[in-house]
């Protein structure tokens, strides 16, 4: 069964939310890689604040390719989540309630997403098509400069994702690992 959930996330939505979990997202997310990440935790070391207030927000790790003629966007798959791993602990800090990407989040970064109340959901990668199909808007927020990892705001709908990380400590890798290990 899937869970449908409209953003932003709610205290509920985090409490309900368990490792392994299947999520249908709706709302809006914020686009941001690597260089964007950098760019927004170096800037607020020189008392710039952040492009985006990210407190309450959720962040999509993605650089979506241009868009087609009647698209709103190009694919727009997820990208690996540990490059985000040195500046996400400072992001969840200031509010961030959830994460959309792929792979393994350091220890750091698990330890952050429990003591702040945030999730790190799961995207599948190699379907970024597909996944593009639940993106209805985009609009650029900040650092066009940087081209496809400039921040972006999108409006999705039913926006397939699962929970990784949950607010509980859950990590669905981890439980997996150990699964495999009890069965064999």
């Amino acid at each position: 069964m899937q869970k449908k959930i409209t953003l932003p996330l709610t205290d509920a939505d985090l409490d309900s939310l368990k490792a392994g979990d299947r999520v249908l997202l709706s709302g809006t997310v914020y686009t941001a890689r690597d260089a964007a990440h950098k760019r927004m935790v170096d800037q607020e070391k020189e008392g710039i604040p952040f492009p985006i207030d990210v407190a309450g927000q959720v962040i999509y790790y993605t650089g979506p390719t241009p868009a087609k003629p009647g698209e709103v966007i190009g694919s727009a798959g997820p990208t690996t989540s540990g490059r985000m791993d040195l500046y996400t602990p400072r992001l969840l800090e200031k509010g961030l309630k959830g994460m959309i990407g792929k792979g393994y989040r350091n220890e750091e970064v698990k330890a952050a997403i429990k003591k702040h109340r945030a999730v790190y959901f799961g995207a599948v990668g190699g379907a970024a098509a597909l996944i593009a199909r639940s993106i209805k808007a985009v609009e650029v927020i900040a650092y066009e400069d940087l081209g496809t990892e400039a921040i972006r705001k999108l409006k999705i709908e039913n926006f397939p994702v699962f929970v990784i990380n949950d607010v509980h400590g859950g990590d669905i890798y981890e439980e997996g690992i150990a699964q495999f290990r009890q069965d064999h």
